[in-house]
């Protein structure tokens, strides 16, 4: 983790900011609160949305990095069959609610079918679960946005003190 400081002294509550994978960036805003960016790289997004699937007939889970979203595939065995895979492929929207992640998966297919809502429903929430525990590291920040560009995801967090 590369961690750069703009300002003031960093106070103590956000050093568990520091203990992240990701990239962090902190400075103090006007109002005395923090402004903490994080950076999460395709890999460790691919680290989370794959842990998140957490179906052992899933491999090489591949995340692409586009801008504003995120694509997904992947490959998944067959029961009845292991020397046999499907292909599976879903498009992944983040944004903030109520400073909150959510995910968002649509289009959500295993060879050109959809798949079953609840599963996907499961997905949405432990990716969004996942990601947010890469980026905040203090029960006293507000994530404010998050973007995505073809080389990172980045999320701003203020911390209170």
């Amino acid at each position: 983790m590369h961690t750069t400081t703009k300002g003031i002294m960093v106070p103590v509550i956000v050093f568990m900011f520091l203990l992240s994978a990701c990239k962090a960036n902190i400075a103090r805003n006007q109002d005395r609160a923090l402004s903490v960016e994080t950076t999460i790289s395709q890999q460790e997004l691919q680290e989370a949305v794959s842990a998140a699937i957490a179906d052992p007939l899933v491999k090489n889970i591949t995340v692409s990095l586009q801008s504003g979203y995120v694509s997904v595939s992947g490959e998944r065995q067959r029961l009845n069959d292991v020397s046999k895979t499907d292909i599976l492929t879903f498009r992944l929207d983040l944004s903030v609610n109520n400073g909150q992640l959510t995910s968002s998966i649509s289009n959500a297919q295993l060879d050109s079918v959809p798949l079953e809502q609840n599963r996907v429903d499961n997905w949405n929430q432990t990716i969004a679960n996942r990601l947010s525990n890469l980026g905040q590291r203090n029960q006293n920040s507000t994530l404010q946005s998050i973007s995505i560009t073809t080389e990172a995801a980045t999320m701003i967090w203020t911390v209170t003190e």
